[in-house]
């Protein structure tokens, strides 16, 4: 049920559609009767060979061969221009076509559920321009609140701004331990065979146990014979009664300020050590204690006897207690 505008409305659409068929079969005819005109018919499936039937067809009688080339070369102009003709007629149709479903697609997007304003739906393809440009400028004012925090949404530039400063934080921290690696550190420690002889190695921070355990021997092994044919994994380090891993290195053991049963791990330089023989309490005059150096096989000798008994393998991240600084003071 409708009223009178939608009856307007249909018969404006039904004429506009009788119209458009007229178009189409005029320009039907249009083509049929160029191409009557030529009254060529070419049942060769090549293009010269169609040239050459219709030369022939349009040839007759006795004929010089200059004749029948210039009848060729007429007939051959006269080909090409109706196909030139027939293809600028098909794209014609075709373009009015295409242009045809784009308006009433155009149309169709924008179809409302009131028929009132029909002047706007049918004022032709500048009405239609202008709308759009009117949409295409209403929206281009419509940008970022800026009050709005959006950090939490992806950034390509943030993403990359931040990876290149953990690079570089991460280059900084990295040659800031390797200048920390390079320095020299003084060892002194003692020689343990039953007695103790004191001695002192220069190393680096960043050498491991094992490298200290091979230049401790090369300075140890002219004074003693049974080191002269040892090798550092021969021998074994005991700092504040642990028994330290020769992949361990000296920079760990600072950075991570490392304790023992008896002090910090840390420390290499020498305190004196007053703790009660035998007893299982560590009380100390200093922080630090002189390691020792032995040979593994006085160890597996003497293992089962004071102070070798105490000993045990290092574990790093296990507590070994506390233990006492000039008898006040409780470390661990």
């Amino acid at each position: 049920v409708g009223n009178a505008s939608d009856a307007a409305k249909i018969r404006r659409l039904e004429e506009q559609r009788r119209v458009s068929a007229l178009e189409v079969e005029k320009q039907k005819e249009k083509l049929a009767a160029e191409s009557d005109k030529s009254h060529i018919v070419a049942f060769a499936s090549s293009k010269s060979e169609a040239i050459d039937a219709a030369a022939s067809a349009a040839s007759v009688g006795l004929q010089t061969k200059a004749q029948f080339a210039e009848k060729r070369a007429a007939v051959k102009q006269t080909l090409e221009a109706e196909a030139k003709a027939r293809e600028t007629a098909d794209e014609t149709l075709k373009a009015k076509e295409k242009d045809k479903k784009r308006k009433k697609q155009k149309k169709d997007a924008k179809a409302k559920l009131s028929f009132a304003d029909d002047e706007e739906e049918f004022g032709g393809e500048d009405c239609d321009d202008a709308s759009a440009s009117a949409k295409r400028t209403k929206f281009a004012t419509v940008g970022k609140n800026p009050t709005v925090d959006t950090n939490f949404l992806p950034d390509r530039d943030r993403e990359n701004a931040e990876l290149a400063e953990r690079e570089g934080l991460k280059m900084a921290y990295v040659e800031r331990t390797n200048r920390v690696k390079a320095e020299l550190l003084e060892i002194t420690f003692s020689y343990w065979d039953g007695g103790g002889h004191r001695r002192k190695c220069e190393v680096l921070k960043g050498d491991t146990i094992g490298a200290f355990l091979g230049k401790a021997r090369d300075a140890l092994s002219g004074e003693f014979r049974e080191l002269r044919h040892a090798t550092g994994d021969g021998l074994m380090y005991i700092k504040e009664d642990l028994i330290m891993p020769h992949n361990v290195s000296f920079h760990d053991l600072i950075v991570n300020k490392a304790r023992g049963k008896s002090g910090p791990l840390f420390h290499f330089d020498v305190h004196d050590d007053v703790r009660v023989m035998g007893g299982g309490a560590a009380v100390e005059k200093d922080e630090s204690h002189a390691g020792k150096v032995i040979h593994r096989t006085w160890y597996d000798k003497n293992k089962h006897i004071f102070p070798a008994s105490r000993w045990e393998v290092w574990e790093p991240g296990k507590s070994y207690g506390g233990y006492t600084i000039h008898g006040s003071e409780v470390n661990g």
